[in-house]
């Protein structure tokens, strides 16, 4: 059964046209995902309207309005397997103004892949996607150097381009030496699935045989148990059902739990998965279970549920880490935008600005600075509106990285590095 492979969830990113659906395209063709003939109709289609070249890419960009201006716009999720994995691709768009998808793709990626046009070398949005991929706790990298058959195979310019990228990720914290710079070229398809005849001089692994190569990610099933509410319902008969996702730990039936910051405390009943019961459930399971002691107006979405030994956190005030990805102006200490953290979204107001960081080195380039605005990275304090659980990022990861979002669009995106807990007793 497929099913028993473990899963990966992969991100592509990179700057808007080095190639990144033209692979995603060709890895789907290559494992058999999309039939041959799917492909052909795409090439008639797209050959017909001149644009000759973006078969491939037109398997992911199936909406209407990204074949017409030839960029991809939505995340879409594709699945593929590989001998060793399956895998759901996050396919990230590489556009500015849809960062805050690249922000909720990425946040759920084991490993990333970013493509990098041999011609062009890296560009503005490389540096940004391979920043936002280190936020976000991506720590598996592959590179691949695309469109070889534009540079003419060279091997001079894929050396040239593979400096540029090892400098680059250097400065964010990933190992060169641990990386593949796989030169490919997924319009032709060069050293995706088979080594190609074009780069004699490359020894090194094809894309396919690399994905299998990564680690699939450990359930964190050794933290403490959290599970971020996505809707409360009353059924007849059974009473309060939570539904929502285990983000860590193990939940058990019969195990006393605390909801926060609500603040109430019951038991669990009943745990219910695809219509059938359950007596535990783990990271990565969508769950309904039954609560008793809990009513249904005492809870929300937003609430997060844990032990009652070792509650959630609720947050007086926490320190983050965050990245400004795009702000009209400049935020000062008082801005009060929505963060959204696991299920909840919670005005949180900028209390203090700590330090202004070197985005590509994360040294401190200025503290208590006035002001912050697009492209800064920065240490806060923020104190939220409403009580919210926040967890560290180094303790729950899962629960300590956030969006921040306002007029419709998101500012910036972090992770919480410290808390200043709330007594709820």
């Amino acid at each position: 059964m497929a099913a028993d492979k473990p899963h990966m969830n992969l991100a592509v990113v990179g700057h808007i046209d080095h190639g990144k659906s033209t692979t995603v395209g060709r890895l789907l063709f290559e494992t058999g995902a999309v039939p041959a003939h799917i492909i052909e109709n795409y090439r008639k289609e797209a050959e017909s309207k001149g644009k000759g070249s973006f078969e491939f890419a037109w398997v992911m960009d199936n909406l209407k309005e990204e074949r017409e201006r030839g960029i991809t716009i939505d995340i879409a999720h594709k699945r593929f397997d590989t001998d060793k994995f399956y895998f759901t691709i996050v396919d990230c768009p590489g556009h500015r103004d849809f960062v805050k998808n690249m922000i909720t793709g990425a946040s759920q990626a084991d490993a990333a892949l970013l493509v990098v046009a041999a011609p062009d070398g890296p560009m503005e949005q490389t540096k940004e996607h391979v920043f936002l991929s280190r936020t976000l706790g991506i720590n598996q990298l592959i590179i691949g150097i695309n469109k070889m058959d534009a540079a003419k195979y060279s091997e001079e310019r894929y050396n040239e381009v593979k400096k540029q990228l090892s400098d680059l990720i250097k400065m964010v914290g990933y190992k060169p030496d641990d990386i593949e710079f796989i030169p490919m070229s997924s319009f032709v398809g060069d050293n995706i699935a088979t080594h190609s005849a074009n780069t004699p001089w490359y020894k090194g692994r094809t894309l396919l045989e690399t994905l299998d190569t990564l680690v699939a990610p450990e359930l964190p099933t050794t933290l403490p148990f959290r599970l971020p509410i996505q809707d409360v319902y009353s059924i007849s008969g059974i009473g309060t059902v939570p539904v929502g996702r285990v983000e860590t730990g193990i939940m058990k039936k019969g195990m006393k739990v605390s909801f926060m910051p609500a603040n109430v405390e019951g038991e669990v009943k009943s745990i219910e998965m695809h219509h059938e019961e359950h007596d535990t459930a783990q990271p990565g399971d969508n769950v309904g279970f039954n609560v008793r002691g809990v009513g249904k107006n005492d809870i929300r979405r937003g609430d997060v549920c844990g032990p009652a030994e070792k509650p959630p956190t609720v947050a007086e005030e926490f320190i983050a880490q965050i990245v400004v990805l795009h702000h009209p102006s400049a935020i000062t200490v008082g801005y009060t935008p929505v963060f959204h953290c696991h299920t909840t979204q919670t005005a949180c107001t900028f209390m203090e600005l700590q330090k202004k960081l070197d985005p590509r080195t994360g040294q401190v380039k200025e503290e208590n600075p006035t002001f912050l605005k697009t492209g800064d990275a920065a240490i806060v304090k923020f104190r939220p509106v409403q009580p919210m659980v926040i967890e560290k990022i180094k303790e729950i990861p899962q629960l300590g990285r956030f969006a921040i979002r306002d007029m419709g669009s998101t500012i910036a995106a972090g992770m919480c590095i410290d808390v200043i807990a709330k007594d709820m007793r």
